[in-house]
């Protein structure tokens, strides 16, 4: 018996619904096909492929805005809003309606020209940061801001544009929560960064020395083992590089990437594992409601939470450095001393001078997100110029951080982030790794000896869990319902400050 997106008899769905999903497959397929050439503009396009690319990829998003905002759209989900519908259906509404009443608000043309303005700023932000030169990529920011503040103006006036901006990437948690829980980390992680940083303690001294190389060659085979061991499916992934590690796709294709520094092997190795994490989720999303909302991740936040979740309650565990310690050994002989005890306390080291967010320790990391929080807010808000960046950016790096960069390419354009005009992206990397510590509580809570199994190499039962608590239900749950549905617990942030206080009052001997 045929079955629609939400899994029932398609027979019994209103004419309606039928149709507005047929649409909303088609937006989803232009999307994704926009996605995947630009996987390929940052991975294997040729240099001079831009111009191109650039026109390809705004006419895709031009047509996909055209389908959603069609009048038909609309006038099914009038037809539906007070249809007898599943759960199931009335979430595949409520999805498509949201995206509906944003996209319908802004032109065409407006949309047209956002796409442009990101192919256009990509190649020029690559090429400030590898000739150090942001006056390169200055005007290409200054024209995202003045077309996000357009933007936002169509979708709501009367709102902060800036809350506009962030719930494209988070629709389901009110700016003020996301605020709250941001502040809670800044109040724990900033007290207790500075009484780490006064222990003197160097835990990670002689384990990974940073004197010499490891190998490209050789990083690469460890990551591909990595994945492979974590579970990854390579009949439905890649691992490539680029410049900005980032992953790409969907249940069908969940493709990742990393980058290679012959100085540090634990860079791409938790990139790797970071990436594995988004990908893994895309991989557990339902088979059967591709191109539907049944079948899209939770937005942001959710997607950040499983990456975080891989990268530091497993990529930076000692159970996982007990599986990884042999066959980092074997790819680095210079290694081979290395005990288990050492390797986890290099993967979890709070640095005192790291300047490069996807660099950071566990902890520091938040407050290069705290960062670029307050510099984009600060713009979009017209607080501040685009020329006076690198010098704020400066600033707070030395009030925050206690380090000044010495050059743009290791300061203010070092994301890709803005090249993509994705203002109120970065709060959902710290919301995700709030999440990610919540969940994982719960993980521990539900599976036996979670511990132990990641101990001997086992990663199936956290997949399992993950998939059936988080994967499968795709955007059918808003955010704090799917956590709660997840935890038993409403989202907060007290998973997170119990976590890091254990972890690293333990590790540096410090007072909670």
């Amino acid at each position: 018996m045929a079955t629609d997106a939400a899994g029932a008899d398609a027979e019994s769905a209103p004419e309606a619904y039928t149709e507005l999903l047929e649409t909303y497959k088609r937006v989803s397929n232009v999307q994704n096909s926009a996605g995947l050439l630009s996987w390929d503009q940052q991975v294997m396009m040729p240099e001079g492929g831009n111009p191109a690319r650039s026109q390809q990829l705004s006419t895709l998003s031009s047509l996909a805005h055209e389908l959603l905002t069609d009048d038909e759209v609309g006038e099914r989900l009038d037809e539906l809003e007070d249809a007898d519908l599943t759960d199931e259906r009335a979430a595949v509404v409520r999805e498509i309606r949201r995206k509906y009443d944003r996209a319908v608000s802004v032109p065409s043309e407006l949309v047209e020209e956002i796409s442009t303005a990101s192919s256009e700023a990509l190649p020029a932000w690559e090429e400030a940061k590898a000739e150090d030169d942001f006056s390169t990529f200055a005007p290409h920011l200054e024209k995202h801001i003045e077309l996000k503040r357009e933007y936002a103006e169509h979708i709501d006036p009367e709102k902060d544009p800036y809350e506009v901006l962030f719930e494209d990437f988070e629709p389901c948690l009110p700016l003020e929560q996301a605020e709250s829980i941001l502040e809670e980390l800044r109040d724990t992680l900033v007290p207790m960064i500075e009484r780490i940083r006064e222990s003197g303690d160097d835990i990670a001294t002689g384990a990974f020395t940073k004197e010499g190389e490891y190998p490209e060659a050789a990083q690469e085979e460890l990551c591909r083992d990595v994945l492979s061991t974590l579970g990854y499916p390579w009949e439905r992934g890649r691992l490539d590089t680029s410049s900005h590690p980032f992953s790409s796709g969907t249940m069908f294709d969940a493709r990742v990437t990393t980058r290679f520094d012959e100085s540090d092997p634990l860079g791409s190795l938790l990139s790797t594992v970071h990436e594995f994490g988004h990908a893994t989720y895309n991989l557990g999303l339902p088979d059967e409601h591709y191109a539907t909302p049944l079948g899209e991740s939770r937005d942001l936040s959710v997607h950040e939470s499983q990456s975080r979740l891989w990268e530091n309650h497993v990529g930076r565990s000692k159970a996982f450095w007990n599986v990884l310690l042999p066959a980092f050994k074997e790819q680095f002989p210079k290694a081979e001393d290395v005990t288990l005890e050492e390797a986890y306390e290099a993967a979890n080291q709070v640095y005192e001078d790291n300047l490069i967010r996807v660099e950071a320790d566990e902890l520091t990391y938040h407050l290069h997100i705290i960062v670029r929080f307050e510099i984009e807010r600060a713009l979009i808000a017209g607080d501040i110029d685009v020329e006076e960046v690198p010098e704020v950016w400066n600033d707070k790096y030395e009030e925050y951080l206690g380090v000044r960069p010495e050059t743009d390419s290791e300061g203010c354009l070092q994301d890709i982030h803005w090249s993509h005009g994705n203002f109120g992206y970065f709060p959902t990397y710290s919301l995700g790794s709030v999440m990610a510590a919540q969940l994982y509580d719960a993980a521990e809570a539900d599976i036996d000896d979670l511990e132990g199994r990641i101990e001997e190499g086992d990663f199936e039962p956290l997949h399992e869990w993950l998939t059936e608590n988080v994967h499968r239900h795709g955007a059918r749950y808003e955010t704090n319902d799917l956590v709660a549905q997840a935890t038993g617990e409403d989202f907060t942030a007290d998973a997170f400050t119990d976590y890091v206080t254990e972890k690293y009052g333990d590790l540096y001997g410090i007072d909670a």
